[in-house]
């Protein structure tokens, strides 16, 4: 059984549920607007299902909820972030803000994050980046779920990379990728519903191919593009820890419960003013190759699902599992 609830009112609920557990408004702000748009845009894995888990993580200290990210600038183009173990999306927020000042500036600006957490959609930080007209490409690194090509112990974090570029009439191209075959976060709801998954998404404790969704979650995570998809997860690692000085995925606790200390995870955004590089021309090329791409039967254009589901949230709202939404309208406190 399923209800129906507008976007704002799912903002409201998480926001209202992370205040009641010791959220600063502010910061519980930004984490509800981020998890309500990811339930808009059909990505319910990064959705108001992490509430509860969030919640339980700021009452137990795991998550410093009234963190007030740091900004320390780096010269001309780049920043470094401190997130003070607090929730990754206020840090985000104000990485997002330097990179962009830095990049129209300088044409180019890296900001690094460190002490972070869980940055939900990545494809929805650098779509924030290409609305102001430039080139966005993020990673994040995250606590072990994929074991080296040919190992078992998993020191690299599932590790996303996404990328966004500015268009001229219509909204930015975003790529977004985990670099598992899946996110994580669609084995969590498979073991929370207790549903199986496919048996090439994840291998068990003992490296064997598994489709129980919490056997998966104690193994590892089969890698994107087998080999190489572990050498990419290898590059997200230096980019996002060894880079910021945030934990390795190794050394990071887990996203999902309560145990441990703050994973302290980090972040890398890279922003790209094109219009010098281009002189001006990169929106206008840009749409010749999308449109070749477009014109090939059969295709469409990465984020095409995503924004129509977008859109039909907006007119129709979100639908959420009932026992979800009650525990949600519980720990908002009604």
């Amino acid at each position: 059984m399923t209800e129906s609830i507008t976007i704002a009112e799912a903002e409201r609920l998480a926001g209202r549920a992370l205040e009641q557990a010791g959220t600063a408004a502010a910061a519980a702000a930004s984490v509800g607007r981020a998890l309500a748009r990811a339930e808009a845009d059909g990505l319910s894995s990064h959705g108001l299902a992490r509430i509860p888990s969030y919640c339980a993580q700021v009452r137990s200290g795991k998550v410093d909820g009234r963190a007030v990210p740091q900004l320390v600038p780096l010269g001309a183009s780049g920043a470094r972030v401190d997130a003070g173990h607090g929730f990754a999306f206020p840090a985000l927020d104000l990485a997002i803000a330097a990179a962009v000042e830095r990049a129209h500036r300088s044409c180019c600006a890296t900001v690094a994050v460190t002490r972070s957490h869980h940055f939900g959609v990545a494809g929805h930080h650098v779509e924030r980046v290409a609305e102001r007209g430039l080139i966005g490409l993020i990673m994040g690194n995250s606590p072990g779920g994929i074991a080296p090509w040919g190992g078992r112990r998993a020191l690299f974090g599932t590790n996303p990379i996404a990328f966004a570029c500015p268009r001229r009439e219509a909204l930015p191209l975003v790529i977004d990728v985990s670099l598992a075959k899946v996110a994580r976060g669609k084995v969590m709801l498979a073991a929370q519903r207790g549903e199986p998954i496919p048996a090439d998404w994840a291998l068990d404790a003992q490296g064997r191919p598994t489709t129980d969704a919490k056997a998966a979650l104690a193994g590892t995570m089969l890698p994107l593009g087998d080999a190489k998809g572990a050498a990419l997860a290898l590059m997200v690692e230096i980019l996002a820890a060894a880079l910021t000085g945030a934990n390795f995925a190794a050394e990071a606790s887990s996203f999902f419960d309560d145990q441990g200390p703050p994973p302290g995870v980090g972040q890398c955004l890279i922003a790209i003013d094109p219009g010098p590089f281009s002189d001006g021309s990169f929106v206008d090329r840009l749409e010749v190759l999308l449109r070749m791409i477009e014109d090939e039967p059969g295709t469409r254009l990465p984020g095409a699902r995503r924004l129509e589901l977008r859109r039909k949230a907006a007119a129709d709202g979100i639908s959420l599992p009932q026992p979800l939404l009650d525990q949600l309208r519980a720990l908002a406190g009604g």
